[in-house]
């Protein structure tokens, strides 16, 4: 009697307070929608990670979604100082170039300890040399530009760099480039496991970082830079973390194409379409500032470009910057963001 006089009363507190009764519901549903997500995801990569044993290594599915798995890595990268903390960064084939040359120099220079491919050292010096690099052009471009003049000003020590390994014929290789020398892994399939492996490393480092201060940190920025240094958050030292870190990804991830291509030169390493539009078309399309934009992104882009390129030709620029002119006009939040709008308002 004791208990069933219990039962009723705390429904009747309920229905007095339904407040905290839909605050309960929203969050059993919000922990529901975690591990669904968990579900979908862990079911995601038991998909991808076996999809080379039920369709061949040799598959060009195989090859599509490597380059699927590198565009994701590098997006996310550039979504980190881009997306999240505003800061439009042009310099991506920077760093992109940078970590591929690192892995060829010490490769060609027999510096690593093991002759073994993807050496997880060498793939961390591959994204060291990028991270220092945007200390040096991030804290002059950083502390003084703002929009439009960051973007450029990014572009700038790109073309710069570019000139210096064109120019440096003896160290770089020139136009040419350097090739890595024969006997690393020729099928496709270890190149596809690491970029899968490389993309959950990615995804998950930039999710943490959002979640933590300096994910909020950097919103604020976003949102509002004087606001937010009203408020104590020092603005270069989260702009600077955040473009290091971006970088330190791009370069990780430009180390694993350099396996994949056995040569690196500026023409396929430094394109201004394949990884300076492409990245950014990716974020904007798929939704900037957010851990699924640019999955999303890289999927669609990738397959536009990849299965037309017969019908694009050489116009991939012009065509990536139309696409993004006109998504960043009539959808400004990206693919990712409209579930917003289709979702009824709680």
């Amino acid at each position: 009697m004791m208990k069933k006089t219990r039962k009723s009363s705390e429904q009747l507190g309920r229905a007095k307070d339904p407040s905290g009764f839909l605050k309960s519901l929203v969050q059993a549903g919000l922990k529901n929608r975690i591990f669904l997500i968990i579900i979908i995801a862990v079911l995601a990569l038991v998909l991808f990670g076996t999809m080379p044993f039920m369709i061949g290594v040799d598959s060009f599915f195989i090859y599509y979604l490597f380059m699927v798995f590198i565009y994701i890595v590098v997006s996310q990268g550039w979504n980190l100082i881009g997306g999240y903390t505003g800061q439009v960064s042009l310099g991506t084939h920077a760093f992109f170039a940078l970590g591929g040359y690192t892995t060829a120099l010490i490769w060609l220079h027999d510096i690593t300890h093991t002759w073994y491919y993807f050496d997880p050292l060498v793939m961390a010096l591959s994204g060291v040399v990028p991270a220092i690099f945007a200390i040096i052009i991030g804290i002059p471009t950083l502390s003084r530009l703002r929009g439009d003049y960051f973007s450029f000003g990014t572009l700038a020590a790109a073309q710069i760099l570019q000139i210096v390994i064109l120019r440096t014929t003896a160290f770089s290789g020139g136009a040419v480039g350097l090739r890595l020398p024969a006997g690393g892994f020729t099928d496709l399939g270890r190149y596809y496991w690491t970029a899968l492996l490389l993309v959950v490393l990615a995804v998950v480092a930039v999710y943490a970082i959002t979640k933590s201060r300096i994910g909020l940190a950097l919103r604020a920025i976003s949102e509002d830079e004087m606001s937010a240094a009203s408020h104590g958050i020092h603005i270069l030292k989260y702009k600077l973390l955040a473009f290091i870190i971006g970088s330190f990804i791009i370069g990780v991830c430009g180390s694993l194409f350099a396996y994949y291509q056995f040569i690196v030169n500026p023409s396929s390493m430094m394109s201004l379409d394949r990884w300076m539009f492409y990245p950014l078309l990716i974020c904007v399309l798929g939704g900037n500032g957010t851990i699924m934009g640019p999955i999303i992104g890289a999927f669609i882009v990738v397959t536009l470009f990849t299965f037309g390129e017969n019908l694009v030709g050489r116009v991939h620029p012009m065509l990536s910057g139309i696409l993004i002119i006109l998504v960043m006009k009539f959808m400004p939040t990206g693919i990712w963001g409209l579930k917003d709008k289709i979702s009824p308002r709680r």
